[in-house]
């Protein structure tokens, strides 16, 4: 087919037939979820992470057991506002609470409780930051952080600790060396902060 030129008289190259391409289907690693647009949204890693967590099948303890988890990711629990909670809570690597949680917390390394939130029982962990409530047997083996708005009482036992003017702390309170465990904590029915 021989060129043809336009009104200026530049060689142009006969167009050619439309041809659909094959329909592909994009390749991704196992457990990374399907891309979705962020118009309008800054990019939040963690926001990433949860919903990369979120969008895995459920799978069973014994399923899972005997696996190690992928560098990086938390394992993190949100008690959202006006959300109750109670029980026994092991193995979380951060724990904000927003609402009421009624529990015995083992093997969790932060803890949050936001100006909204209460948190009533016994909690080891390693540091906790208080904005809200905590009413019950505290063990912090590093820092215990109580903000202006913060009330803790009850057994409470720390490595370090920091008040903000206007935070509250009560009951039987002791500084603990930095090699004492949980174990050590006597069981002493938590005191109660009256306003």
């Amino acid at each position: 087919m021989a060129e043809s030129s336009d009104d200026l008289g530049i060689p142009m190259k006969p167009a050619r037939p439309a041809v659909a391409p094959a329909p592909t289907t994009p390749v991704r690693p196992a457990g990374v979820p399907p891309r979705t647009p962020d118009v309008g949204r800054p990019a939040d890693p963690l926001r990433a992470a949860e919903s990369a967590r979120l969008s895995d099948p459920l799978r069973r303890p014994s399923e899972t057991s005997g696996q190690p988890r992928p560098s990086g990711e938390l394992r993190r629990l949100s008690v959202g506002p006006e959300i109750t909670l109670s029980g026994e809570i092991n193995s979380c690597d951060k724990l904000f609470i927003e609402g009421s949680v009624e529990a015995n917390l083992t093997n969790c390394r932060d803890v949050d409780i936001a100006e909204s939130g209460l948190f009533k029982g016994s909690a080891s962990i390693e540091e906790a930051e208080v904005r809200g409530r905590f009413e019950g047997n505290l063990v912090v083996r590093k820092r215990l952080l109580i903000k202006a708005s913060g009330r803790v009482s009850g057994t409470i036992r720390y490595g370090q600790i920091e008040i903000e003017c206007g935070g509250q702390i009560s009951g039987d309170i002791q500084a603990q060396p930095a090699g004492e465990t949980s174990e050590a904590m006597p069981d002493v029915a938590p005191v109660r902060v009256v306003s």
